[in-house]
């Protein structure tokens, strides 16, 4: 959660910076401060990331929306700030639904996803329920999902006509789950959570 060791922790980057960073010097930039990624997700993880995945492309085929998971740029612009030069934050939530296609481009998702999925892990954890929690709020992220793989429990945030998060929608392994932001999908967690 911490800069890594290469960067200022007290340094403001760009999204023109992390385009200069090297393939193995994975970060995520929120308000221009850099942020680790480091270690890896473990496998429970990535297990739960790929169930969810397969769900979501399969409803998806055919369909306008678009689903993507890690590594995927998706750049947050302040306003009108949309040169690299000036974004200063770039995240890599671990699945995202896009809808609006304009947003896409070859680097990524420049603007709000649809729907963002982050995965909880021991080391980035407090920065999805917290940091990452108001940066998809102030951007307008219509469905924030936050997995918790080792509880197999997830908290479904809408966003509201005020443009916050109210009261999150509670499932635990057994539950289904209604997604009416993409159609008719209903997701089981029991297949999302299969070992």
């Amino acid at each position: 959660m911490t800069a890594s060791p290469q960067l200022k922790k007290d340094q403001r980057y760009t999204y023109a910076d992390y385009l200069a960073w090297p393939d193995d010097e994975r970060c995520e930039l929120i308000d221009g401060v850099a942020y680790s990624m480091s270690p890896a997700p473990g496998s429970r993880h990535q297990d739960v990331s790929r169930e969810l995945l397969v769900i979501l492309a399969q409803h998806l085929k055919g369909k306008s929306c678009r689903v993507y998971d890690a590594p995927f740029d998706v750049r947050l612009p302040e306003k009108n700030n949309t040169s690299d030069n000036y974004i200063e934050t770039v995240v890599q939530p671990d699945i995202i639904v896009v809808c609006d296609r304009s947003k896409l481009d070859d680097k990524g998702c420049k603007g709000a996803p649809d729907l963002v999925v982050e995965i909880l892990s021991p080391s980035t954890g407090g920065k999805d329920l917290t940091v990452k929690y108001d940066l998809y709020e102030r951007h307008g992220v219509k469905e924030y999902w936050i997995i918790h793989p080792i509880e197999m429990t997830l908290f479904v945030y809408h966003l509201n006509e005020s443009g916050f998060y109210g009261i999150p929608d509670r499932y635990a392994s057994d539950d289904k789950v209604p997604v009416p932001l993409l159609g008719e999908l209903v997701i089981d967690l029991i297949d999302v959570f299969a070992d």
